[in-house]
């Protein structure tokens, strides 16, 4: 029987390799966010974040990168977690 922290590594190793970006920024905020916020994040959220990777790169940066207010307060939830994670120093990772 597999337990909740099993699948949830799972999961997380799935979305990882799904943050594989060929934009490299994008690619570094990603991989972050994944390794840091994760944990943090509810089902709610992994599903909709799971939905934002299949944006374009461009289209997703911008989207992280934006100042405009959600009016879904599970999107504006991640997009604030992502923007905090752009917001730290490159050169760390």
């Amino acid at each position: 029987m597999l337990s909740a922290a099993v699948l949830q590594e799972a999961e997380q190793r799935r979305l990882a390799w799904r943050c594989r970006r060929g934009l490299l920024e994008l690619d570094i905020v990603l991989q972050r966010f994944v390794k840091e916020k994760f944990s943090e994040l509810s089902l709610q959220e992994v599903e909709v974040f799971d939905g934002l990777l299949d944006l374009p790169d461009n289209e997703f940066w911008d989207l992280v990168k934006s100042d405009k207010p959600h009016k879904d307060k599970v999107l504006a939830s991640i997009i604030n977690k992502l923007n905090t994670a752009s917001q730290q120093p490159l050169k760390e990772y």
